[in-house]
């Protein structure tokens, strides 16, 4: 999809806004940070390309725009190297090759002695680093609209809000846009080791990380809750919108708010569910929910107020949720609905020529037996998958509708 022509009339009409200091339509902001994060003139922000450098480039305009202060160690900019490694989501490994990369900070500062981190990765997968899941192995441009130009969208939206309250506030609000997620966490690692502000003032941390798929149930993934013992009380109060909010404990996850919650801070992480076009060429702009995602803000907006009359905010560890997951060597080749809250694995996704596609499997199905393992939830469907090996074969119950179906499965 070609964008180019959209993009520079977009990001001309947000500066040419400010510039005469005229009233945009969040809505409009929104879809125009949206559409230009995920543009092919951008080639899917693969960290150290010249697409990252332009989206950071593009969200230090608009976090100057707001009216948010300079907290990078560059203006906004946070720059820092790394040595490049061939997986996501694992520590970085020894290699010739450096690439510098740079975080993107804006503050809000009311001269208060807390602060709030609201923060959402801007990195993607280029043309199909390590970690796509695209069939085809074409070089396609990954534009990641879900994973993350919704995220770092909703957080300038949040910062634009929270600029602009005529509520005079006693926290201080540091915006944050992360490089480096992609190949493990690298930016919000690097800025934890490395911060701008005392992290010791640092009430809470919130992380949106893919918030552009919210559909008709409403459903809402949020993680983090057991960090502090009034997150979910605190959530419900500030759900007027009636979201259908399914909360996990755990701290630690696979995205940014993993770093801080390291660093003794509670977190939250915002998410609206895996889908089919994960980590694939069709996560693109024409089907992220922008009123799904106005929602969330506006949820958002009414946790900080509650929060804000608070001078302290309780951290608590919690238990590694992944630390129960036994180690697997196999994959079934699905995409799991975390959403789901009913008994069993839902797939919310099929690869094609993987074991559960060769078995029939349908997007829709839902995993409840492996063998002799009933499969009542994610942590029994990992288990499961634990017990096998390249080359095993397993006998497959899924629900479909009102059929049970049973397939002999080859690992």
């Amino acid at each position: 999809m070609k964008l180019k022509l959209i993009v520079a009339a977009c990001a001309s009409a947000f500066v040419l806004f400010s510039c005469q200091e005229k009233k945009v339509e969040p809505l409009f902001l929104l879809k125009s940070d949206v559409q230009y994060l995920a543009s092919d003139s951008l080639g899917g922000r693969e960290s150290g390309t010249e697409g990252e450098r332009l989206a950071a480039e593009y969200i230090s305009e608009r976090m100057r725009a707001i009216g948010l202060s300079e907290k990078g160690e560059n203006g906004f900019l946070q720059t820092f190297d790394f040595a490049q490694k061939a997986n996501p989501h694992e520590e970085a490994l020894a290699s010739t090759k450096t690439i510098q990369v740079s975080n993107v900070l804006g503050m809000i500062d009311n001269g208060a002695n807390k602060t709030v981190i609201i923060g959402a990765h801007y990195d993607h997968l280029g043309h199909g680093i390590s970690g796509s899941l695209h069939a085809e192995k074409d070089g396609a441009i990954h534009n990641g609209a879900d994973d993350n130009a919704s995220g770092v969208a909703l957080m300038l939206a949040l910062a634009e809000e929270l600029k602009n309250s005529k509520t005079a506030k006693k926290s201080n609000y540091l915006f944050m846009a992360f490089s480096g997620e992609e190949m493990g966490l690298l930016g919000s690692n690097y800025y934890c080791k490395n911060p701008t502000i005392n992290l010791e003032e640092v009430q809470y941390m919130l992380n949106f990380d893919m918030v552009g798929r919210l559909d008709t149930s409403k459903g809402l993934a949020i993680n983090g809750v057991g960090t502090n013992p009034n997150w979910t009380d605190e959530l419900e109060k500030a759900n007027w919108d009636n979201l259908s909010l399914i909360y996990g404990e755990s701290g630690v996850g696979p995205s940014d708010h993993t770093s801080f919650y390291l660093q003794d801070i509670p977190v939250l992480h915002f998410f609206t569910g895996q889908h089919e076009d994960y980590h694939k060429p069709s996560d693109d702009v024409e089907k992220i929910n922008y009123d799904g995602i106005q929602m969330i803000k506006e949820l958002i907006v009414r946790l900080a107020d509650q929060l804000d009359a608070k001078d302290t905010f309780e951290f608590v560890k919690t238990k590694d949720e992944s630390e129960d997951n036994s180690r697997f060597t196999v994959t079934l080749g699905v995409m799991p609905d975390y959403l789901f809250q009913g008994e069993g694995m839902r797939i919310d996704g099929v690869t094609e020529g993987k074991p559960a596609s060769k078995a029939g499997f349908l997007k829709g199905d839902i995993v409840i037996q492996m063998d002799t393992i009933i499969v009542d939830g994610m942590k029994a469907y990992m288990k499961g998958l634990s017990l096998f090996e390249k080359g095993d074969s397993t006998m497959i119950k899924v629900q479909r509708g009102e059929e049970v179906i049973e397939e002999m499965v080859k690992f």
